[in-house]
Order: C-alpha cells, then structure tokens, then sequence
C-alpha cells in the first residue's frame, strides 16, 4: 500500500508486511514494524528512562493499519490496537543505516609523547567539586589524553573517596577498595618496597582490569622516586607503522597474567595491544611482574617473543615517557588500559613517601560524561 503525503512533496510512505518505506532528508528509507512498535516514544518511562512497554504481551506481530507524516514526525496507527506512535523524522534518521547510536563519550584519543608533562591537564579538588564545567573538562581529558593531575586535595583518606565520587564509584580488586604505596616490612607487591618500578599497567590477572586509576600523593620527601608516566597508544600507534606483523601478533594474541599470594590465585588471558570498536589502539595490558608463565604454543612464540621484545623495548624510550615527581596534595588520574606507568628507586631512609590509591571504571566515567553533554535518547 502506497500513501500519497503533499506535505512531504508527494514522497511516499509505502506500508509493507513486515515494514514501512518513508521518505527521510537522506531518502526512503525502510523500518521494521516491531522496531518501530518496541521503540515508540511512549515505550519508556519519563520517570525511569527504562523501556516500561514489554513486546512480549502483543497477541500479534505489530502491523501498520496506517502512517502519515505531521509536522516532521511519522504517526503510525496499529492495527489491532488502540495505539499510536509519533516519531520524529530527524530522529528515524539516527536509525535509518542500523548504524549505531552516536555516543557523545565516543572521543578521538589524542597520542602525547615524553615532552608532554607541562601540558598535562590540571585542575584543583574544590573546582571539580563545584563546577560541573570544570568536572566536563576533566573526564573529557582523561577521555582524550588518558591522564590528568588534580591537586590541592586534602590530606585525607575521604577526599580520594570523594573525587572518585565525582566520576563514579570506587571499583575495589584483589588488594580491597584501596591500596597504600609505601615500603612495607614483608610486601606483597613491587610497588610495596623501596626499588624500581617498571612501566606497567595495574591488576592484569584481573579478567577485567579496573579502568581508571587514582594515586593520591600524601606525603613525598624522599630522595628518588620519580613517576615515570607513558602513553601506551602513542608507543602503539608508531609500533604499527614499524612493525605492522609484530604489531598484529601482539593486537591477536591472548596471553596469560596471574597475581599470587596466600590468600589468592587471581588469573586472566589478556592481550598486550587493545584494539577498539573502530580498530584503533585503545590501549594496552602490560606487566612484566604479572606475566605468567606462557601456556602458547612455541612455534606461535617463535613470532610472539620478538614482537613484544620489540615493542617492550620501544615503549621505554625517552621519546615516551614523561619523567616528574607528583608532589604531596596531588592526585594523578589515568586510564589504567592505556598509560604506563612505573617510578625510579628511592631511599626510604631519606624522608616520608605515602601514596594512597584506587580505582574506578571507564564505564562509569563515560556515563558521567554522557549525562553532563547530552540531553538523552528522545529529545523531541
């Protein structure tokens, strides 16, 4: 059935018998009839912003009886149902490719190199605390550039807690809600002693590793100790054009990472390059203290080994990594998937160094985000 619309230049709304064609500003496009059905309006709640309208109650598959278009909307009347359904015309466009919804914390990641200390964004506790532009900038950094420096935090357990709170919650691993980073009589992990810490990401015999770390600096007056901090996709990025097999080996491959103790065997396969949805470096999962025992196949590590020497190699580069003490009331943010991070040995015995840190994930930051730039699903 073909119905004829003047206001819409004579186009066409052609009702089929599991869809309808209408004319849309990119051209006709087709729309299933329980796509439209389950995804009306008025099938979520304004309260909850949940789908209240459960397709699974409808006697029949839902079928047109008849649509027109008003005022740039598409109005459906349902056949056997005393119901309707108004769509905006500009919103079936988002739809019409089966393409997916823009994301607005969907961000272009910005590569940064070892020069980039001095250009590492900033902002203090209290703006972040009462500025929500403040707040959209900082998540937008550490969306885009993987870290960001927020100081004048208080010298308390709470105000980490509280900045957290800012992005999301505290995701607790292994180690508990927190951790503390200082030298330990009998440690339980490299970070817990005195020496030198290489480059790594945190918790990768985790199977999902927490997304964004915290490192809160509540005391620092040692000799040494300085935070060597790298951008794992830049490294990743000119590794790809240098070594475009490597490169793949390492982007392909699963291998295994564990984190032993007494009171645990925490255990995960991982892969040292992460590619995202559109095939960009997304990060990395690295450790050298974490790396199990590799249970691949040896011909497969006849290319494997090479590639991640190579890469391993090029990642600590001074072209890489930004060498700076974090000083007392500063707090370094960072995606714990993307940027490296270690410290030179210090002496213990020269002064104070406390750290105190945590975790949040990535998720939960983008949902921030989203709910500080975007008005969300229907605006019309």
């Amino acid at each position: 059935m073909n119905i004829m619309h003047p206001a819409a230049g004579f186009a066409e709304i052609s009702l089929g018998d599991t869809g309808l064609s209408v004319p849309l500003a990119s051209g006709t496009k087709y729309f299933n009839y329980f796509w439209l059905r389950d995804n009306c309006p008025s099938s979520f709640s304004s309260v909850t912003c949940e789908r209240s309208f459960d397709i699974f109650h409808l006697d029949q598959p839902p079928k047109a009886a008849s649509a027109q278009l008003e005022d740039g909307h598409l109005v459906i009347n349902w056949a056997g149902e005393e119901h309707t359904t108004r769509m905006p015309l500009a919103w079936l466009e988002t739809y019409a490719e089966g393409k997916r919804r823009p994301d607005p914390a969907d961000l272009p990641r910005k590569a940064w190199y070892g020069d980039h200390y001095p250009d590492v964004a900033r902002f203090s506790f209290s703006e972040l605390s009462s500025n929500k532009e403040a707040l959209r900038r900082w998540l937008e950094a550490v969306i885009v550039e993987g870290v960001s420096i927020v100081d004048d935090m208080p010298d308390t357990d709470q105000a980490l807690t509280d900045l957290v709170q800012l992005m999301g919650q505290v995701r607790p691993t292994f180690f508990g809600l927190y951790f503390d980073v200082r030298t330990h009589i009998n440690p339980t992990n490299t970070a817990y002693t005195a020496s030198a810490l290489e480059l790594h990401t945190d918790t990768p015999a985790e199977e999902h590793a927490p997304g964004v770390q915290f490192l809160h600096m509540r005391a620092n007056s040692v000799e040494g100790g300085r935070n060597l901090f790298g951008d794992g996709v830049a490294a990743a990025n000119d590794f790809r054009t240098l070594d475009p097999e490597g490169f793949r080996v390492l982007a392909e491959t699963d291998v295994p990472f564990y984190c032993e103790h007494d009171g645990y065997d925490m255990r995960s396969y991982q892969r040292i390059i992460e590619l995202d949805k559109h095939g960009e470096v997304e990060g990395l999962t690295i450790s050298q203290h974490m790396l199990d025992l590799i249970d691949l196949p040896q011909e497969l590590l006849d290319m494997w080994y090479p590639a991640f020497c190579k890469f391993g190699k090029l990642l600590q580069d001074d072209k890489y990594i930004m060498r700076f003490t974090l000083h007392a009331g500063e707090c370094i943010v960072f995606d714990n998937h993307r940027i490296v991070h270690g410290r030179a040995a210090y002496s213990a015995t020269s002064g104070d160094r406390y750290l105190r840190g945590t975790y949040a994930d990535r998720a939960e930051m983008r949902s921030t985000y989203r709910a500080l730039v975007s008005e969300g699903r229907f605006k019309a």
